[in-house]
């Protein structure tokens, strides 16, 4: 007789709705058969009697509950927590420091000159505000995957969840190939440091050979590798991990004696002047290297398989972040004062400022430092992607395959074999590069979602004496002047980026403030249990606003992207995930934990 494990997963419940005259509550006990096929799928709008756009608001508008309740899972499969805060910190740093910091500290350098150093500080100092939001709700909620899509689906609704993954999916997608083809052309050049294999390797399979006008572009080596980190991914948790340990740790090291073997060669007078062409342009950088910190999010999407999640997920977010903002910080100082900023060069400038000192044995730590750079990012990346795959399966807005945990292995092998073979496929046929520029719109989306989140939860309609103005209720208020902030936000990034008058960004500004008095004064805040973010609402504010001014310096295409790819989202949910959305007390929204069925309190 084998014990059926707990589980945490909260009560999918829906809000209140007047669709049917008695609540499922209510009616009687119905057999385990009937239940299922009662509870897995709902009906859909004709069954009903709803014509198909009331039902499809009516279901677009259902919040899951922030309530939780342990229930007992019908198999033995689900997730394992063995991670442990080391590991969420180091997940954290290998999901947002890749080649990168060898490459992008020196190329946005050349424009800002060692005021790139002050670049940094000011973008890491955003997204810390992003991460003190990710840190409270991943304290706050169950400990399940599910991440920005999970919060949103909480605080606001459910088609706005979907909206949420499908913007960042496409961002993971593209990302994941993109690396992947990144990956494999400096394994090649790492390979090309052997003497006789250099020039001797064909492009095809690592740099990417182009066929019919550069339509297709066959790459052999990068599916290769995406399969092998696939293989480790559906492997286990605890051996993915230790992958990641063992090439973030090395990237780290790599690091630390790139940065102390410059600092020898530093030349403070190269430092003068610090700001060379002004304070706009060191601005204008931080808007470039803010998405060099991107990946911090990713620890929350672990929170199932975290040891103590409550207490470990906060320390694995900020204290990655903070890690990243040192590490970026070091290596600016060191590249600025070793070479003049105008002597840099654009493809890899800390490698040839070592050059220039005579320093090529450092190049070759370097080169190392990428691969395994890259290696973890790309890691990390397919990690994140199948848990939200997960997450959706669960709820059934996606199909149910991707809710399949392995009963041995304790991952999501399906969703990992699918966002694998998306990937590779991406990475093998097509230059992904050249879509680059419509990246980064899932990531701000999901940033700026997740700082509403926390304003939203705060909220305690119950409490409230004020009276609502006109027929919206308080939380509709609110929620109003969220967006009022975030699109002035957008406006005084597009003044910025195409140099309008003052007066339509000071206008703007004003907008937003008033907009935020009314959030501040309009609503009751009740504190949260776990880890609190501090300054609340005005941290997720400043937060939702910088986000949209980040939003606005995008390539045009990225908004197209945004625009196409959200009626794209609407068009699958009013299609499948209205009528196959989990409902609560479904048996299928139990899921087994092994290793640790409940965060045991501290000592």
């Amino acid at each position: 007789m084998t014990q059926e494990p707990t589980s945490l997963l909260p009560v999918w419940a829906r809000t209140p709705t007047t669709r049917r005259p008695l609540s499922r509550r209510h009616q009687p006990p119905i057999a385990s058969g009937a239940m299922e096929e009662s509870h897995d799928r709902r009906p859909s709008s004709s069954s009903a009697g709803r014509p198909f756009l009331s039902g499809l608001c009516a279901a677009a508008l259902r919040r899951k509950p922030l309530g939780a309740h342990t229930t007992t899972a019908a198999s033995g499969e689900g997730l394992v927590r063995q991670l442990g805060v080391l590991e969420l910190v180091l997940l954290g740093i290998g999901a947002s420091i890749g080649a990168g910091i060898f490459v992008v500290t020196g190329t946005v350098a050349r424009d800002t000159g060692p005021g790139v150093t002050i670049s940094f500080v000011l973008a890491g100092a955003a997204c810390v505000l992003n991460a003190l939001c990710y840190a409270e709700l991943a304290s706050r909620f169950p400990a399940v995957v599910g991440g920005a899509y999970l919060y949103t689906y909480a605080a606001f609704n459910e088609i706005t969840a979907f909206l949420v993954f499908t913007q960042l999916m496409v961002d993971y997608h593209i990302g994941a190939a993109s690396i992947a083809r990144s990956l494999a052309s400096y394994f090649i050049q790492f390979l090309e440091l052997i003497p006789f294999l250099k020039g001797n390797i064909p492009s095809w399979i690592g740099h990417g050979e182009e066929f019919f006008g550069g339509v297709v572009s066959i790459n052999i080596l990068a599916p290769i590798l995406l399969i092998l980190l696939t293989s480790i991914l559906c492997y286990g948790v605890k051996e993915s991990s230790a992958v990641n340990t063992f090439m973030t740790t090395l990237k780290i090291i790599i690091v630390i004696v790139v940065v102390f073997a410059g600092v020898f060669e530093v030349d403070v007078t190269n430092w003068s002047p610090f700001m060379p062409n002004g304070f706009k342009s060191v601005v204008t950088g931080a808007t470039v290297v803010f998405f060099a910190y991107v990946g911090f999010d990713a620890v929350a999407n672990s929170a199932e398989e975290a040891k103590r999640p409550q207490r470990d997920l906060p320390i694995g977010i900020l204290g990655s972040l903070l890690a990243c903002v040192l590490l970026y910080v070091a290596v600016c100082l060191v590249i600025t004062g070793m070479v003049p900023y105008t002597l840099l060069g654009e493809d890899a400038p800390l490698a040839e400022a070592f050059a220039a000192k005579g320093l090529k044995f450092v190049t070759v730590l370097i080169s190392i430092g990428a691969v395994a750079g890259l290696t973890t990012t790309l890691l990390v990346g397919l990690y994140v992607q199948s848990r939200l795959y997960l997450g959706l399966g669960r709820d059934g807005l996606l199909p149910s395959i991707f809710a399949k945990v392995h009963p041995t292995r304790h991952t999501p092998l399906h969703s990992q074999i699918w966002v694998g073979c998306v990937a590779a496929v991406m990475a093998g046929l097509f230059n992904v590069h050249m879509l680059s520029h419509i990246l980064s719109v899932g990531t701000l989306t999901g940033y700026s979602v997740v700082s509403a989140c926390v304003i939203a939860l705060r909220w305690n309609d119950k409490t409230t004496s004020r009276r609502s103005i006109g027929i919206m209720s308080i939380w509709q208020e609110g929620v109003l002047c969220l967006v009022i902030v975030a699109l002035c936000g957008f406006i005084v990034g597009l003044c910025y980026r195409y140099n309008y008058a003052v007066v339509f960004m000071v206008v703007a500004f004003l907008i937003a403030v008033a907009a935020s008095f009314a959030i501040r004064f309009r609503q009751v805040y009740v504190d949260p249990p776990g880890f609190s973010c501090p300054g609340v609402p005005l941290v997720p504010v400043i937060s939702v606003f910088f986000n949209m001014v980040l939003f606005a310096q995008l390539h045009e295409e990225a908004w197209y992207r945004f625009v196409i790819l959200s009626l794209i989202a609407v068009g699958v949910y009013a299609g499948y995930g209205q009528y196959n959305a989990v409902s609560s007390g479904s048996d299928h929204s139990s899921v087994g934990y092994h290793g640790v069925p409940s965060e045991a309190p501290s000592p």
